[in-house]
């Protein structure tokens, strides 16, 4: 077998393999981006535990196909990079956001995404990074507890002190 082959084959395997473990990928067009942003790009998805690459179209086509991920085909097309999220589903798509609104003349685009096997569009992706964080949405569900659980009591104690003076 040709080295070149051999070398197109463990490039496959990389990208299945990297496949398998994230818990989300999100397709980015990436023209139109400068050497200085794309570090920063880089800085901010290693910050958010997301690992960045560009592969080749046809190669990363093949890896999805051999998982059984078919609904990439269009999007597969020009500059193409990725951004595997493993532990945080979200960080991809919520760095992107993030960082696009801090360099707004950056013309990078969301292409589509993978999120947990299911394929999403570009649309999908980008409102789907505009959640909050786990830890926020932890503290909001906290807190609407912590509000029912005050007015309950208040409600409880109105109702004994009520009972309290029909008892007098």
């Amino acid at each position: 077998m040709s080295r070149f082959l051999e070398e197109k084959k463990k490039i496959v395997s990389e990208v299945k393999d990297k496949l398998e473990k994230s818990n989300s990928v999100v397709l980015v067009d990436y023209k139109g981006i400068n050497v200085a942003d794309v570090t920063e790009l880089r800085r901010r998805f290693r910050e958010a535990g997301v690992d960045y690459k560009v592969y080749k179209n046809t190669l990363f086509k093949r890896a999805a196909e051999d998982l059984g991920i078919k609904d990439l085909s269009e999007f597969l097309e020009g500059a193409t990079s990725f951004a595997f999220g493993y532990d945080d589903a979200i960080a991809p798509a919520r760095t992107i956001n993030k960082f696009l609104k801090d360099y707004p003349k950056v013309t990078i685009k969301i292409k589509a995404g993978i999120i947990e096997k299911g394929f999403m569009d570009a649309e999908s992706v980008k409102t789907l990074g505009d959640l909050p964080t786990r830890e926020v949405l932890l503290s909001m569900l906290v807190g609407g507890l912590q509000g029912t659980v005050r007015n309950l009591a208040y409600m409880l104690n109105a109702i004994k002190e009520n009972k309290e003076a029909e008892a007098q």
